[in-house]
């Protein structure tokens, strides 16, 4: 298996003319949040779940959406640096390019924010490079899974979100889950071991036929992560994601090795280079894949090939992900046939949407969309609306 840090899906100009990219705009928005979930919480989520939304337009008019996604309670990307940083470094780079050219237009973002120990700002880039293929698909009137050669699938079955604050809240969270639809939850674990075997024995008395999936987003330590598995097993769980810190290899190594759990990455793999190296350290059975994440759909693809020829399974998970990056995720896991239900809870937290026709889960499922590029169509007046929105909640938590 080889791997390469450059992300896109190949070189499509060669399918027709070139398309030249005229102008990148970027609208920071904040859609607002309804729901407990542990990265919705401190002042880096006041005014709500933070996204810059981009639209690229290429010469002839035609337009491509794309969406960054900033969490900063789980990676050091913010609203404010995504946007500095496609506005200031780079829509420059690329205005005037062919948007065909996904690998060429990568080398370029990666030139100018270079990469540290992985890919730089993976989060902001992987906003504009949803917009590029979003373009090159409705230039060449394919869905963005055609440019992979794949088809986009049908539908995506869903898990729902469970991080209450008490044990006293499990029930009444279930069972709103259960009302919705869902018959499959994701747990966030970590770092109290007694309090998540509790947590997920209930969860499995009141759905014992679901999905249980533990996230410990890395808060446990290896001595309690050791103790995590044989414990968390017991009650039924059958994965546990990130256990540990992102860089603590060796001890990945130790918790695969106990062969009690498959042992999921997430926040340690960004790069294709990254899943490699996990993979030959022998660290990992899989990855909790994330579109936003990994730099964009480019880089998203290559580990997801990367899992195929090694016979490792991949979990859909996202970041809270409203309508593009939502649209993109549902595409992908649509085209490689997830076999588990995704962690997509954009729609469980998140209360408002700038598409023509927003995502509604239905049965617990999403349909993936299926038009050229993205398969979704923007409002632009829902934008600016929710922009000012953003602003006047931003402006009450200031002078509050």
């Amino acid at each position: 298996m080889e791997a390469s840090n450059a992300a896109g899906a190949g070189e499509l100009h060669g399918e027709r003319g070139p398309l030249r990219i005229e102008r990148v705009q970027c609208f920071p928005v904040r859609y607002p949040i309804q729901g407990q979930f542990r990265f919705f919480q401190g002042p880096g989520a006041a005014g709500g779940r933070p996204s810059v939304i981009i639209k690229i337009t290429a010469a002839g008019g035609a337009v491509g959406w794309g969406e960054s996604v900033p969490l900063p309670r789980w990676s050091y990307e913010t609203l404010e640096g995504a946007l500095a940083a496609i506005q200031q470094y780079i829509a420059p780079v690329i205005i005037g390019r062919d948007a065909f050219d996904l690998h060429g237009l990568h080398k370029a973002m990666n030139q100018e924010i270079a990469n540290g120990a992985t890919t730089g700002m993976p989060i902001a880039k992987a906003g504009v490079d949803l917009a590029l293929h979003d373009l090159a698909g409705k230039a060449l009137g394919v869905n963005v899974a055609r440019l992979w050669g794949r088809a986009p699938g049908d539908e995506v079955l869903l898990s729902w979100t469970l991080n209450p604050k008490s044990l006293d809240d499990v029930e009444a969270y279930v069972a709103e889950g259960r009302e919705r639809g869902f018959a499959h939850f994701n747990v966030k674990v970590a770092p109290d071991l007694e309090y998540d075997v509790a947590f997920c024995r209930a969860v499995k008395r009141l759905v014992p036929d679901g999905f249980l999936w533990a996230d410990a987003n890395g808060m446990y330590d290896l001595a309690t992560a050791k103790r995590a598995l044989p414990r968390l097993a017991a009650e039924g769980v059958p994965v546990l994601e990130q256990p540990i810190g992102i860089n603590h290899r060796a001890g990945y190594q130790e918790l695969r090795g106990m062969n009690i759990l498959p042992i999921i990455v997430d926040e340690g793999v960004v790069s294709p280079a990254d899943l490699l190296d996990l993979i030959r350290l022998a660290c990992c059975d899989g990855v909790a894949m994330k579109p936003a994440r990994c730099g964009g759909l480019g880089s998203a693809v290559r580990q997801l090939q990367l899992l195929e020829d090694a016979g490792m399974l991949f979990l859909g998970s996202g970041l809270t992900d409203p309508d593009l990056s939502l649209a993109a995720s549902l595409i992908l896991y649509g085209a490689f046939g997830l076999k588990y239900p995704a962690a997509l809870n954009g729609p469980q937290f998140l209360r408002e949407s700038v598409l023509a026709e927003p995502f509604k889960p239905v049965n617990g499922r999403l349909p993936v969309p299926r038009g050229p590029g993205l398969g979704v169509e923007v409002d632009e007046a829902k934008v600016q609306d929710l922009m000012e929105q953003g602003r006047r909640r931003a402006f009450t938590c200031i002078v509050s």
